[in-house]
């Protein structure tokens, strides 16, 4: 039975069906009617201090529930404001629903203040943008869904006209049936088929896509099946435990973790791109093999664009079917027979100690030995990021969230709000450089008044670090990366939650033994030397 809804009600519902239990945002008058109706649906909405970090916490959320992003902005600056998270979404394959109030077509012709075409500049960053139609209403919410949620995700822009979202329309209950699963078949199952058995070193470099539906089962079922030693990218950690016989562990943005990992990568005779997406990598991992020369099999849902690498055997189809269709063949006596793999996981062990009695290294050490062993990770950009991502052991997928396409800036604290807001019996921790700690550190009143208890490790150098060394590395004058050194730890108090500083493991510790048991969030303020980076990363 059809009842009539208003506009925003219709793409409300869509929204809820779709799994979507929170929005975030912050609202203008053009999008209170918009508010209302998710509310009405069921979907929360939680108020951010700004609509870039409030887009972050949704995909917290995302990584913990699968269900898409949905950030609110009212019309102009509200909506520029997204534009950031919304390229990030775009480029770490986050499904992200983009709801933004505009003035009515014909009020534009005539109104100017804070008016522009908002399609026009959500068109490049997003899958598709839609300006919605009351008479269209559930066909736009749609669509929406669909482009967003299937491979590769991505964000969706909507359009909302402040009168489109108040005018009545009907809820048809439309829906696009979902594409059934695709598998090779005949002679390229077959030539893949040969290929597995003939190979003595085959290796897996497994990415992002292979996080979707089923993936992780299935990429673990085949390794396993075929012992087949295997790479992920940074987002694709922990999809098998890391401290898993076959891991290599993450790659990508690592010169260190490289010159372990490429000498496998050109030892083998065949290398299997699972769910492989290559924008999350350096340029040292483009065309990181020969596919003239070595056997390649790229398992991917969209063709190859990027020509970051090549294949000799391009697969694009639904993951884990593949991976069940290329399971049954032959299984090759031995596999990398001359110690190959162990060798290389004790240089990579070597080369990212635990021992350091303090500096960035010494500081992940002691959280891995501190916290639980499923403390649920963020990590802004920044040196900390690389070394954080070689150093910790993820035993889950999605334990490390962090933003690897686009690499933002200021995403790990409100992404931690984010899990935490979804997993609230877990232990949430967030590792953020100063300057990206600085740049949101007003959601630190939102965590407050969330009721959220998320931990805030800050690495206190006072200086861009990375962009130090790659500075000095160049034998560049020093310019333009310094900046104070500020009471971080006075900062979290003033905004009510908790806040320490830490000079050594053991305060560290210290620190971290009372967080995890704190009812607010805790700011640790980690006071570093900017230059003990150097030879780590």
């Amino acid at each position: 039975m059809t009842q009539s809804l208003r506009a925003a009600d219709v793409l409300a519902r869509r929204l809820y069906d779709a799994g979507c239990r929170h929005a975030f945002g912050m609202p203008g008058g053009e999008v209170l009617t918009l508010v209302d109706a998710l509310t009405r649906a069921g979907i929360r909405f939680h108020l951010a201090k700004h609509e870039n970090c409030a887009g972050f916490m949704g995909e917290g959320v995302h990584h913990s529930d699968g269900a898409p992003v949905i950030l609110v902005a009212t019309l102009g600056p509200g909506a520029l404001n997204g534009v950031n998270v919304v390229a990030n979404a775009h480029q770490d394959r986050v499904p992200m629903l983009v709801l933004t109030g505009c003035v009515d077509a014909d009020e534009a012709q005539t109104y100017t203040h804070q008016v522009l075409d908002q399609q026009a500049v959500f068109a490049p960053i997003t899958k598709a943008s839609f300006r919605l139609d009351a008479a269209a209403a559930d066909v736009i919410a749609d669509k929406a869904v669909a482009i967003a949620t299937e491979a590769r995700q991505g964000p969706v822009h909507i359009d909302v006209p402040i009168t489109v979202a108040n005018a009545p329309a009907t809820e048809r209950n439309i829906r696009r049936a979902p594409a059934g699963a695709t598998a090779p078949a005949g002679a390229t199952l077959a030539q893949a088929h040969d290929w597995l058995r003939e190979a003595a070193r085959p290796l897996a470099v497994i990415g992002l896509d292979a996080l979707l539906s089923g993936g992780p089962e299935a990429v673990a079922a085949f390794v396993e099946a075929r012992q087949i030693p295997f790479v992920t990218t940074y987002k694709a950690k922990g999809i098998l435990s890391e401290d898993h016989p076959l891991c290599l562990g993450g790659a990508g943005l690592s010169p260190l973790a490289d010159r372990h990992l490429l000498p496998i990568v050109e030892a083998s005779d065949l290398i299997l791109c699972i769910g492989y997406d290559p924008i999350e990598m350096r340029t040292g991992w483009r065309n990181a093999w020969d596919a003239a020369r070595t056997r390649v099999i790229d398992i991917t849902p969209e063709s190859n664009t990027h020509y970051m690498h090549q294949s000799s055997l391009p697969l694009v189809a639904d993951i884990p079917a593949t991976l069940a269709a290329l399971a049954v063949a032959p299984q090759p006596a031995t596999l990398w027979s001359g110690g190959e793999i162990p060798n290389t996981q004790t240089a990579l062990a070597e080369a990212f100690p635990r021992s350091d009695d303090w500096g960035p290294a010494g500081v992940i050490a002691q959280c891995i030995e501190s916290l639980p062993a499923d403390t649920l990770l963020t990590a802004d950009s920044g040196a900390h990021r690389i070394l954080l991502s070689q150093m910790w052991p993820c035993t889950e997928p999605r334990q490390l969230v962090q933003s690897s396409g686009l690499c933002t800036m200021g995403c790990a604290l409100p992404l931690a709000m984010g899990r935490k807001l979804a997993d609230p019996d877990r232990t949430v921790v967030s590792f953020s450089g100063d300057a990206g700690f600085l740049m949101v550190a007003g959601e630190l009143a939102t965590a407050a008044e969330m009721g959220l208890a998320p931990i805030f490790i800050v690495f206190v150098d006072a200086s861009l670090a990375l962009i130090d060394l790659k500075q000095r590395q160049r034998q560049l004058p020093n310019a333009g990366v310094d900046f104070g050194r500020h009471d971080f730890a006075a900062i979290g108090r003033a905004f009510g939650g908790e806040g320490h500083t830490v000079r050594n493991r053991k305060e560290l510790k210290a620190a971290l033994d009372l967080a995890v048991k704190a009812e607010t969030f805790t700011v640790i303020a980690a006071e570093i030397d900017k230059e003990a980076y150097d030879g780590r990363i």
